[in-house]
């Protein structure tokens, strides 16, 4: 568990979460737990996405896959118990129940979970695919950043259209990168969905169609932060960083 989650990682889930929350005027101690937590299940997520029963990546973060440090089994506890403590740190701390209806939500069939199912069926929509697998997550991050901070409810809905543009911009320039991104850089192996037949952006639209979908995304993320003004600087700033990132 350790392995996996505390060597590597952008981080950029609990990120969220934190700079969400400041930005409706809430301390980034009263986001930590949901910082956490939703870190803990991203990384249960790749360490069972590596498996070869799913994605088959040898590496992750730079460094052995965990199934290829230890052993399938073990791999596969691991990330048992990183999606058990998720929850725990949550109870622990005695956050908003909303948190934890959020993080579930976004975990389960109706998220990421369900988004790794059509993701390994044929036929499946690549946005569709992408809003549970990826987007799904992204999104509870901000909602739960708002939701620690205290947030209206009226705010939630311009915050999640910004998960959710966020989510897509992500997945995409992941995409990208898949094709013209080095092992170095991307800290996995390269080019694996293309050699697995995988429903991508650029296989459907092309590279530079990609990028401009991408460039969108990102254009209705900025703009449905808008209204937090100065406070909201943080959230457009790691919105545009998607673009630019190279791994």
């Amino acid at each position: 568990m350790r392995y996996s989650l505390l060597d590597g990682g952008k981080r950029l889930r609990p990120i969220l979460a934190i700079r969400t929350c400041e930005a409706f005027g809430g301390a980034e101690a009263e986001a930590m737990p949901a910082a956490c937590a939703l870190e803990m299940i991203h990384t249960y997520s790749l360490i069972h996405d590596d498996l070869p029963a799913m994605d088959d990546d040898d590496f992750r973060r730079g460094k052995p896959s965990c199934h290829k440090a230890f052993d399938e089994a073990t791999a596969i506890l691991a990330g048992d118990a990183l999606q058990a403590a998720a929850f725990e740190v949550l109870a622990r701390r005695g956050s908003d129940p909303r948190l934890v209806l959020e993080l579930a939500a976004a975990a389960g069939a109706a998220g990421m979970c369900g988004g790794q199912q059509l993701d390994l069926a044929t036929g499946a929509d690549v946005r569709e695919i992408h809003r549970r697998k990826t987007g799904a997550l992204l999104t509870a991050a901000v909602r739960m950043g708002a939701i620690a901070a205290g947030a209206p409810d009226r705010a939630l809905a311009r915050v999640t259209r910004y998960g959710r543009a966020v989510g897509l911009a992500f997945q995409i320039v992941d995409d990208i990168l898949d094709v013209s991104g080095s092992a170095r850089d991307l800290g996995k192996t390269p080019g694996k969905d293309a050699r697995q037949g995988k429903k991508t952006f650029p296989a459907l639209y092309g590279m530079e169609g990609s990028r401009l979908r991408a460039e969108a995304c990102v254009r209705e993320a900025v703009t449905a932060v808008a209204f937090l003004g100065e406070r909201g600087a943080r959230l457009r700033e790691l919105a545009r960083w998607i673009l630019s990132r190279s791994g």
